[in-house]
């Protein structure tokens, strides 16, 4: 009783303070509709007791008032049993007219807050969140097979990882790299069952996650989360399938992969062998390490060094065509001591034997004319490559960290390609024809590292970084030419050129670079970055070719093959950025200049060819989470990139004596402006989610080859210019949702490309256009141990047209369609049947009067043992035997058919053990 009393004299001494009255109003508002919300009670309290003092309730508009309110600070609550409770402070002085109050509904509350392991998808922030459990996969399944069930990721036959419409760069399982950062090794070898979630983002780079700064630069990343008790003791898989077959070599298959798990220290490791094209655990992704010749800059003022051989050295190997035989071994260790230290390693070899069978057939316009090539390639390949990376990371204490990274790479080429062609004219004049044989031998060791030391003050978002970067390269080989090259008048013999040469070439480039990080707090909103970068990149490219005298040795110099050539580029690039954040909006805008100065030297002929370039490098980067779940995203980066070594050194390559390739050293960087802007949203209770995203990229100054064309022998001889009038442009969607009555997922993608791209031929300038719009459709229905379908179906159409410099129009357009179905059924709980049909389709073409159609049909039957653990298979390949690898393509006016070699119908029967410890099975 004393209480009320005590409460009822302040409350009376409160009012008694205040000798005014007025009127408080306002409207109630839906947030996320903006509809009115009506019976909503606005109650006000008195902030010294928490005490109502008066309350009313809102009309069918929305609008509400509270009369005869003494003059005061009032807590104002307003409730509605759809809606979240909405609390604010308020000082009533005079009539007093409240700004829109806008109410939540639970429903988008329960979005934020709601945290269930069922839950199949959800958007935190800028990640997306798949739950593995809520997606059914077959007994054993790989994460390959559970990204496929997942919406808005696709993966292709050759297991390519296309996440929300980008191509997806790195794999993580539990935020560290798995086997470097090669994303086949994660998706192929662990189980989807020890998976907790799938989470895909855009990583950010190192220096952006210490300051909170977004730069810009950022890579599609998947990270595989582990479950607990996944990742106690120990699990792996060893699969071994063999199968005589009738008309090709044997078959098989073998994959071992272990993974052992004792706190916080993990080892992995595996092998794969066989010769069906399994894994092809990119080789490609080697090249990022195999020179170091191609320089740009980023848009935060570092340099980006593209890394790629010379054309000769490292031929390209696409293991969809051909027969390849593969070695593919490596282990990786990552452990973590004291909570300071951290180490991952990760060496791995691989070894490739790889043939192919290529003919093909080109179509290119000359003015009033058209030139048609037809040949026949053979092409055998044996490599090796052994590569260490090693990560430690270093955290001192609470404010400094040190992150040492560390790459070794050793590379064996050997290659012998074999071709004959032919070139004709209008009337199927002979033109010329060609029988060469090349064969090469090459050696590359490639070194590479990063030091970055980072410390944070005691004040927030107060940083600083400094970082060292270096690289070493060499690259030599021996190349030995042979070929018979004719040339014909009128059809008829004019000249016969015999080539009998060897070409030593060797190439080295160094690189330093240090760069500089300092970021200062304005306010709570606002923050500025300011940095310098000082690169120093030096190359040096020898090339001596030799004919051999009568003895047989090769000791004859060509002069005009030969070239020694020399590049020192030093950039300067200071810049800034000033960041804003948010909660709903996050932005930064910056911009650096690169001073750039290049000295070239033609060491052969004593040439110097000095430069100076200043660029300008803007970078903009907006994103706004306009609700729960919903955010739009914008970034605009402007990039300079710096011609490669091979295309400045004025050498002639003539490997192919009807196609031979020189060199300009008064080439220009070229300038690329990209805007991309992006839209995600989900919504949880509808099973809704969608993104939409825009890519517009436009070129100055892109390097591009100008051919010349003799029309009287169909010789060319090409050599890089620089040309205006490059631009590209694409727009990717997807939507997806449940169907619940039928118990399925549906999603369906609409997109387009559209391309302008400038050709040089003879000088003239052409310019060819491409519109590329398609539809992706998915349909997936599953019931847990009974059955799994998957159908999914792309069609697009393709409309290309080239205008030459003569005004003269080439066009050209088909329909593609690629339609995939793959059904699983469960049988007595221990058998499975898994069957998949690929139909490719593309329409006629002018050129080619005919259509392309083929039907891809795979099957698999098994039976496991002892609780899934063991499991015997037998499955069939290309079962219709109709696979065959031909691509028609139309680009720059050339249209082009090419047939590769493919393996066909094969047949395996394998024994799979899939184990585990007791811990880490999926509970």
């Amino acid at each position: 009783m004393n209480r009320v009393m005590l409460s009822f004299l302040f409350s009376s001494l409160y009012f008694l303070s205040m000798a005014q009255t007025a009127t408080v109003s306002g409207t109630v508002m839906n947030k996320d509709e903006s509809t009115p919300v009506h019976n909503a009670v606005i109650s006000l309290i008195t902030p010294i007791d928490s005490i109502i003092y008066s309350f009313t309730r809102s009309d069918a508009s929305g609008k509400f008032i509270l009369k005869n309110i003494p003059n005061g600070k009032y807590i104002i609550m307003t409730s509605q049993p759809w809606f979240g409770d909405l609390l604010d402070n308020i000082d009533v002085q005079e009539n007093t007219e409240l700004p829109t109050i806008h109410l939540l509904s639970k429903a988008a509350l329960l979005q934020e807050v709601i945290v269930n392991s069922g839950t199949p998808m959800r958007i935190k922030g800028d990640t997306t969140i798949y739950t593995a459990d809520s997606f059914v996969v077959s007994a054993n399944a790989n994460v390959e097979e559970l990204l496929k069930k997942l919406p808005g990721i696709q993966v292709d036959k050759d297991g390519k990882i296309t996440a929300l419409g980008e191509t997806v760069q790195k794999v993580l399982v539990d935020g560290e790299e798995f086997f470097g950062d090669d994303p086949g090794m994660a998706v192929k070898n662990l189980r989807a069952d020890a998976v907790k979630e799938v989470q895909v983002f855009d990583k950010k780079s190192d220096q952006a996650e210490f300051t909170g700064i977004d730069d810009g630069n950022t890579a599609k990343t998947i990270n595989l989360k582990l479950k607990e008790d996944a990742k106690t003791g120990y699990f792996g898989k060893a699969d071994v399938a063999g199968g005589p077959q009738k008309d090709i070599d044997n078959r098989y298959n073998t994959n071992l992969m272990g993974s052992s798990f004792k706190g916080k220290r993990k080892i992995s490791g595996f092998l794969l062998n066989g010769n069906t094209g399994q894994d092809g655990l990119g080789w490609e992704d080697e090249q990022k390490y195999s020179g170091f010749d191609n320089i740009s800059v980023t848009d935060d003022g570092g340099v980006m060094i593209y890394m790629s051989g010379s054309s000769d050295d490292e031929p390209y190997v696409n293991t969809e065509n051909g027969f390849t035989t593969n070695t593919n071994a490596g282990i990786q260790y990552n452990n973590k001591w004291l909570d300071k230290y951290n180490l991952n390693l990760a060496p791995r070899y691989n070894e490739q034997r790889y043939q192919n069978n290529i003919r093909s057939f080109v179509q290119t316009p000359v003015l009033d004319s058209i030139l048609y090539n037809n040949s026949l390639q053979s092409s055998n390949t044996n490599r090796h490559n052994l590569k260490l990376k090693g990560i430690l990371d270093i955290k001192i204490d609470s404010m400094n960290s040190v992150k040492i990274t560390a790459n070794n790479n050793y590379y064996e080429t050997e290659s012998l390609t074999t071709s004959q062609s032919t070139t004709t004219g209008n009337a199927n004049t002979l033109k010329n024809s060609s029988d060469r044989q090349v064969r090469t031998k090459s050696d590359k060791q490639a070194f590479s590292g990063n030091v970055i030391f980072k410390h944070k003050f005691k004040k927030d978002r107060r940083t600083i970084s400094a970082s060292a970067d270096w690289g070493l390269l060499n690259n030599k080989g021996t190349n030995f030419l042979l070929s018979d090259n004719k040339s014909y008048f009128d059809g008829q013999l004019s000249t016969n050129r015999v080539q009998d040469q060897k070409k030593n070439y060797n190439e080295t480039t160094k690189n330093v670079a240090a760069s500089f990080v300092y970021t200062e707090p304005l306010n709570k909103d606002l923050s500025l970055e300011i940095n310098y970068r000082l690169a120093y990149n030096q190359g040096q490219n020898e090339q001596f070719v030799y004919t051999p005298n009568g003895g047989g040795n090769y000791d004859q110099k060509i002069d005009s093959l030969s070239n020694e050539f020399k590049q020192t580029i030093i950039q300067n690039i200071p810049g800034t950025k000033i960041n804003y954040n948010s909660k709903k909006l996050k932005a930064n805008i910056g911009a650096g200049f690169g001073f750039t100065n290049y000295e070239l030297q033609d060491l052969t002929f004593a040439k110097n060819y000095d430069r100076e370039y200043i660029n300008f490098f803007p970078s903009a980067n907006i994103t706004y989470t306009y609700k729960p779940n919903h955010s739009l995203r914008i970034n605009y980066n402007g990039s300079s990139r710096q011609p490669s070594i091979n295309q400045l050194q004025p050498l002639r390559n003539n490997d192919d004596y009807f196609y031979q390739v020189l060199g300009n050293p008064d080439l220009k960087p070229s300038f690329n402006n990209s805007i991309q802007a992006s839209h995600n949203m989900y919504n949880f209770l509808k099973e809704f989610w969608s993104y939409q995203s825009m890519y517009i990229s436009f070129t100055n100054n892109s390097i591009i080859n100008n051919r010349i064309i003799d029309l009287n022998s169909g010789k060319t001889i090409s050599r890089p210019e620089n040309v205006n009038g490059f631009y590209y442009i694409s727009f990717n969607s997807n939507f997806s949702f449940k169907l619940k009555k039928a118990d399925m997922s549906l999603g369906f993608g609409p997109g387009i490309g559209i391309s302008k791209s400038p050709a040089l031929i003879n000088n003239e300038k052409n310019f060819s256009k491409s519109i590329t719009p398609r539809l992706d459709v998915q349909l997936t229905k599953a019931k847990e141990k009974k059955y799994i379908i998957v159908l999914q179906n792309n069609v697009g159409y393709s409309l290309n047209s080239t205008v030459t410099s003569s005004q003269t129009k080439i066009k050209t357009d088909f329909i593609t369609n690629r339609l995939n179905g793959e059904v699983t059924l469960y049988m007595q709980k221990v058998w499975q049947f898994v069957t998949s049909l690929e139909n490719r389709y593309q329409g006629k073409t002018i050129e080619s009067n005919n259509s392309l159609q083929t039907n891809i049909l795979n099957a698999r039957l098994q039976r496991t043992f002892k609780n899934d653990e063991f499991t015997i298979y037998i499955s069939g390949n290309d079962i219709l035997n109709q696979n065959q690898g031909i691509s028609r393509s139309f680009y720059g006016g050339n249209y082009s058919e090419v047939i590769n070699d493919r393996l066909k119908r094969y047949f395996l029967l394998g024994f799979r053990w899939d184990f585990k410890n007791k811990s880490a099975k999926a509970k």
